[in-house]
């Protein structure tokens, strides 16, 4: 898959209502929803971390500073600088939200509500989590699970990206 293609079906997930614009607060909602999912209080200090680096990420991806982010301001900003140094520290914090035992690994439920909290269907989540379990042990690894994102969002082979968009409507 092209970066192109990848950034739009990140971009669906990220427009939670489909109306082609992502809002602060649609995006700003990943961090509250995945602790939710977690079951983690607001005063959480990993909540408090992911909702911080989300509100940085939030400020570069709304170049124009108008609340909304359309996906030509997405695919703009978007690529392997982006997701290095704003991306893959937001993704780590909402992963370790998910890890409710502190491992450093999810096992399937914690992917798969971490997953759905972030607007993956369920099925799909299940299905990444079987191409990313590469021990075979029910578990993905932090690293594995930023990495696979990258690859993906970059326009790398990611068969966990293609598991977990698989079937997202691009439009």
């Amino acid at each position: 898959m092209d970066q192109a293609a990848a950034q739009r079906l990140v971009f669906a997930m990220l427009d939670a209502d489909g109306d082609g614009v992502v809002s602060r607060a649609e995006y700003m909602a990943r961090a509250t929803n995945a602790a939710r999912a977690a079951g983690r209080e607001d005063d959480d200090p990993l909540v408090v971390t992911a909702r911080t680096l989300g509100e940085r990420a939030w400020a570069l991806m709304d170049a124009d500073g108008d609340g909304g982010m359309t996906f030509d301001e997405y695919a703009a900003w978007a690529g392997a600088e982006a997701f290095d140094t704003v991306c893959a520290p937001v993704l780590g914090a909402l992963f370790d939200l998910a890890d409710t035992d502190g491992d450093g690994t999810l096992d399937l439920a914690e992917f798969t509500a971490l997953r759905t909290a972030l607007n993956n269907p369920p099925a799909n989540a299940e299905a990444a989590f079987a191409v990313l379990d590469t021990q075979h042990d029910g578990r993905v690894r932090r690293a594995d699970y930023i990495a696979s994102i990258r690859s993906h969002v970059t326009g790398g082979n990611s068969p966990m990206g293609e598991a977990l968009y698989g079937g997202v409507p691009v439009g």
